[in-house]
């Protein structure tokens, strides 16, 4: 996606790169990964009005000395949830430019969910003289299937309008994949909608001539692995696979482990966060944690960097970054220790932002109303809470740590008088509706989240983004729900019926108005919290709650509905 060059600038870079007019920038006798030969040059890097134009012996304005550095090209993640974050926008570049990280391939279907059309906009607007580039996909899933209760319905025709954006890369991730295979008309027409453009995908645990059928649809890549037959399945198929590192899915190690066993090619493979918290991001980096993990698997730097940059930057069509060569964008990071991959400088369009781990300056932007009074529910009891059962059989949510799939099973649970006891082994949860105040409460039960003596509830919970609440006394359940109903949304912890521990979240309910390190400092003492409560510390408690409710990740979710089957797509008795 080069711009568009006056003649005059044109001009002025193959004259700087033919040696005939001095550089604005000069990065003097940097060791510089080749990623298109596999080999490392010792050069002087030459950048003028923003883009690199030559690689050789230059002079310039400016000269940083690069003796002993190496001058790679930033990050790109290639698949990102801004909203994650729980911080707006400028908040998360600061926290990410440090790390290396200067262009993201972000899908706003959460805030989207929450509210439609102005939340995109929103993010668009908000995003645009950040020191970084934010790229976005127009969701595909709002909601995320038929059988969701969320704030907006985004049609076909209404995803047309973001197409004449120049940062709007194409289609967002297909979580529906039934009504793919199904040929679902509505489905369909978002696909022909984006035929010419990138359309992410989100597959799991599909095989066979269903997987042939979605990816036949246009369908280009894959955050969802999470087995080596998955991996080896949607390669073969022609996919992108984005290789998730988060805070609640840990998928880099399988799939790049899978690709050394097997040999493969990586050229379909780059890194991704999908989702991540801001204390994660700030204890061990962004893409770069993706970087250091591969560096430690025994990749070599060629191939790191191609799957933090270059095969991004080539799935999405950004011709003009991904390398250091002539005619790319000069997002560049200055390394000390390649092996480490320590971080100097960060570069973005030849302009330095930040050096040594300082923050860029953002600038604050007023938040839209639209974006604001998101939360919506009928009056509540605890009669609403109580969970009755039959022989004290049920249907459970298994959690399974670090990955977002759960297990369905049927055992036998404590009961009194027909009314599920919620005890160290198996909590309750609750879905609750929170856009139209329709008075819908979904009731589960969930092994493996191991919460005693309180609650927590969120307005995070994909991708409807309605309140969920986890807990093993309805009082508690019942107070942090409250809570979150005063403060326009949030995460709560409570304990004895009293609130422990608290981050509102007003914009959307999905984001606070808190600087990055205030959101981190609180998430971190709320999942401390969340572990004196007795969570299983195997498991990250905000993250896996969020994702307890989204009803396209095998095996059984819980939904304002209720039980949800994923397979079979139905909701099923408890």
């Amino acid at each position: 996606m080069k711009k568009y060059l006056n003649i005059c600038i044109l001009s002025k870079r193959i004259k700087v790169a033919r040696g005939l007019l001095n550089a604005d920038l000069v990065l003097k006798d940097a060791m510089i990964p080749n990623l298109f030969t596999n080999e490392m040059i010792n050069a002087d890097v030459a950048i003028v009005d923003g883009y690199i134009a030559g690689i050789g012996d230059y002079s310039a304005y400016e000269i940083i000395n690069c003796k002993n550095k190496y001058v790679c090209p930033a990050f790109v993640d290639g698949h990102v949830h801004l909203e994650s974050t729980m911080a707006l926008p400028g908040e998360f570049a600061k926290t990410v430019i440090p790390h290396g990280t200067l262009t993201v391939v972000a899908d706003p279907h959460e805030i989207a969910n929450v509210c439609g059309l102005k939340g995109i906009r929103y993010f668009i607007d908000d995003t645009e003289q950040l020191p970084m580039t934010i790229y976005f996909m127009a969701p595909s899933c709002v909601p995320a299937t038929p059988h969701e209760n969320n704030g907006a319905t985004l049609t076909a025709q209404d995803l047309a309008e973001l197409l004449t954006h120049p940062r709007v890369l194409g289609l967002g991730e297909v979580m529906d994949y039934t009504s793919v295979i199904n040929t679902n008309e509505n489905m369909l027409q978002k696909l022909r909608t984006f035929k010419s453009r990138k359309i992410d995908g989100h597959l799991s645990a599909v095989f066979g001539n269903e997987a042939c059928a979605y990816v036949s649809a246009g369908i280009l890549t894959n955050h969802e692995c999470v087995t080596p037959q998955e991996v080896l399945e949607y390669l073969r198929l022609g996919m992108y696979i984005q290789v998730r590192e988060g805070s609640a899915a840990k998928n880099l190690n399988m799939v790049l482990s899978t690709a050394q066993d097997r040999n493969i090619c990586l050229d379909r493979l780059f890194f991704c966060t999908d989702d991540k918290h801001l204390e994660d991001i700030m204890c061990e980096g962004h893409i770069l944690n993706n970087v250091r993990k591969a560096i430690d698997l025994g990749f070599s730097i060629y191939d790191v960097l191609r799957m933090s940059s270059l095969n991004s930057a080539r799935c999405y069509g950004l011709d003009d970054i991904g390398a250091v060569a002539p005619g790319f964008r000069a997002d560049v990071l200055i390394v000390t220790d390649i092996s480490s991959f320590n971080i100097e400088r960060v570069i973005f369009g030849g302009k330095t932002v930040s050096f040594k781990g300082s923050t860029p300056k953002v600038e604050r932007r007023p938040e839209s109303a639209e974006v604001r009074d998101t939360v919506h529910i009928a009056p509540i009891s605890l009669k609403d809470l109580e969970l009755r059962l039959t022989n004290g059989q049920a249907n459970v949510i298994s959690v399974i740590p670090e990955q977002l799939i759960t297990k369905l099973e049927t055992v036998k649970v404590r009961t009194k008088k027909g009314i599920f006891i919620p005890d160290k082994e198996f909590s309750k949860v609750a879905v609750i509706e929170r856009h139209k105040a329709t008075g819908k409460i979904g009731l589960g039960i969930v092994r493996g989240f191991a919460i005693e003596r309180g609650a927590i509830a969120s307005t995070i919970s994909h991708d409807s983004h309605n309140i969920i609440v986890i807990g093993d006394n309805d009082n508690d359940m019942l107070t942090a729900v409250d809570a979150l109903h005063k403060s326009a949304g949030g995460i709560y912890v409570v304990s004895s019926g009293k609130i422990i521990g608290g981050l509102p979240l007003p914009i959307a309910g999905l984001m606070s108005e808190m600087g990055a390190a205030e959101i981190a400092s609180r998430i971190k003492e709320l999942t401390e919290t969340a572990y004196r409560c007795g969570v299983n510390q195997d498991i990250e408690p905000f993250g896996i709650l969020s994702f307890l409710s989204l009803p396209v990740i095998p095996e059984v979710r819980i939904t304002p509905e209720g039980l949800f089957n994923v397979f079979e797509e139905r909701i099923i008795p408890v």
